[in-house]
């Protein structure tokens, strides 16, 4: 369609030069009508370089909407290219190389496991709580309907306790391996990116 609008908007057009500048900002030159520029002025200049006239756009409305979609998809991508650069400077800075990385995921880990262990002992304190109550409970048969109200509640306490601190073993579970899947990932990305800096002549090694 743009093609036979531009043959038909400058079937007139005379020998001479043809010069714009293209959505990238380039300038081009040709010896007849930029197909580049359609979307655009463009100017015929004489021999003398002077300009002899302006040619129009030559889109109509519903190419110019298609086109205009195009190029905020296309800047899209290159936005979304920055950012993804901006990232991976981010990341090189953060990682010049493999040990550093390593720490962090090892610092990261030895905090989960600090939490574990506190938990474990929790647990470690609730199941002795747990045979003390259930030693009491050898006075009534071990029937709990039988029991005082008191050890009635205390033996839910204890279960309610044991119940939370098996969730929260369970998230911390979670978590380690959350922050093992994000290191493992980063460091696939992380060797590319130090591959590419060791090839371009960098002091960066990956390890």
């Amino acid at each position: 369609m743009a093609c036979a609008l531009a043959g038909g908007a400058w079937a007139q057009a005379g020998q001479g030069i043809y010069t714009c500048i293209d959505s990238k900002g380039r300038r081009i030159t040709s010896d007849r009508p930029i197909m580049e520029c359609l979307d655009r002025e463009q100017r015929e200049l004489g021999r003398t370089g002077v300009t002899k006239r302006v040619l129009p756009p030559s889109y109509t409305a519903d190419e110019r909407a298609k086109l205009d979609a195009q190029r905020r998809a296309e800047e899209e991508v290159q936005a979304r290219i920055a950012e993804e650069k901006r990232r991976d400077r981010a990341l090189l800075i953060r990682y010049p190389n493999q040990s550093v990385h390593d720490k962090e995921r090892a610092e990261a880990l030895v905090q989960i496991d600090e939490v574990v262990n506190a938990v474990k002992r929790r647990v470690d304190s609730l199941a002795k709580q747990r045979k003390e109550v259930d030693t009491e409970l050898e006075f009534y048969q071990g029937d709990i309907n039988k029991a005082p109200s008191w050890l009635k509640r205390k033996l839910e306490d204890n279960e309610s306790q044991a119940l939370v601190q098996k969730r929260f073993l369970d998230e911390q579970a979670l978590e380690k391996a959350r922050i093992n899947a994000r290191f493992d990932e980063e460091l696939v990305k992380l060797r590319q990116l130090w591959r590419g800096l060791t090839t371009g002549g960098s002091a960066i090694t990956t390890r």
